[in-house]
């Protein structure tokens, strides 16, 4: 079906591996990129450094990241450029990250989600394309939008 990455640290292993057993029965090429023992965790930043560098690198069109509550995947995530995490709480802003912001990591919260939210949050993610199901005059601001952040972008990483 398709190639996904899926990351955490500590407090993001179980939701992590909800979603990792999902993706795997539902035919998705899924490349654990840490913690893969619990007992050995690796910090939020080593993961999200790492889930950034294979979005950079075009290994991968998108990805999840689980920490605490999201965020601090987030923010190092997206000190990459061409990294577009969204730290999301509901079905509703996983969805919205794709269709308006074009987010390529999914960024959760293990003290936040529970599995069956989190299930929810992934499948929405994984299957809602930019621009989906909004009006035509919005779909059009935000293909204008998504090019100026682009320059934006270029012009802060390329100093």
């Amino acid at each position: 079906m398709g190639k996904i990455f899926i990351g955490s640290d500590k407090s993001g292993y179980e939701l992590k591996e909800a979603i990792k057993t999902y993706l795997e029965e539902n035919q998705f090429v899924v490349e654990d990129i840490g913690t893969t023992d619990i007992d050995n965790a690796y910090p939020f930043f080593e993961v999200a450094l790492k889930g950034a560098k294979k979005i950079q690198n075009k290994e991968y069109d998108k990805g999840i990241l689980i920490c605490g509550t999201g965020m601090g995947m987030s923010v190092v995530a997206n000190k990459h450029e061409g990294v577009y995490a969204a730290a999301c709480e509901s079905v509703y802003t996983a969805e919205k990250a794709r269709a308006i912001n074009d987010a390529n990591i999914l960024c959760m919260g293990g003290w936040i989600i529970a599995p069956i939210m989190g299930l929810e949050m992934t499948k929405v993610f994984l299957n809602t394309t930019f621009t989906q199901n909004l009006e035509d005059w919005r779909a059009k601001n935000l293909e204008k939008a998504k090019i100026a952040v682009r320059e934006i972008e270029k012009a802060s990483f390329n100093k």
